[in-house]
């Protein structure tokens, strides 16, 4: 039983790690981080996503700290109504992830 509830403690901590190590971040934040030239401009960061796909719009966008990174993400639909995630470094816009949404 000890082993079992260690088993389940160490489950339960390795689930809820990166939870603690992602942060949401407001409009406030996003805009004084974009003017203090901390991150890429939002237009800047959609159209390198939208690059990835030609044709799609843009449905959702979130900015996150994720270990210590500024983190853009982006949901996207296509013409063929496929959504897609795409997740880019902010400071940059280098394409992190780019995957179909299930």
């Amino acid at each position: 039983m000890k082993l079992f509830t260690a088993f389940f403690a160490a489950s339960a901590l390795a689930a809820t790690a990166g939870y603690v190590q992602a942060k949401d971040l407001g409009p406030d934040e996003a805009l004084r981080l974009r003017d203090a030239g901390t991150i890429q401009s939002f237009e800047k960061l959609n159209a390198a996503a939208l690059a990835k796909h030609p044709g799609a719009t843009v449905t959702e966008t979130e900015l996150e700290q994720e270990y210590g990174k500024y983190v853009y993400q982006v949901e996207l639909r296509d013409a063929k109504g496929v959504e897609w995630d795409v997740e880019l470094d902010a400071t940059n816009g280098q394409v992190l992830k780019d995957h179909q949404d299930s």
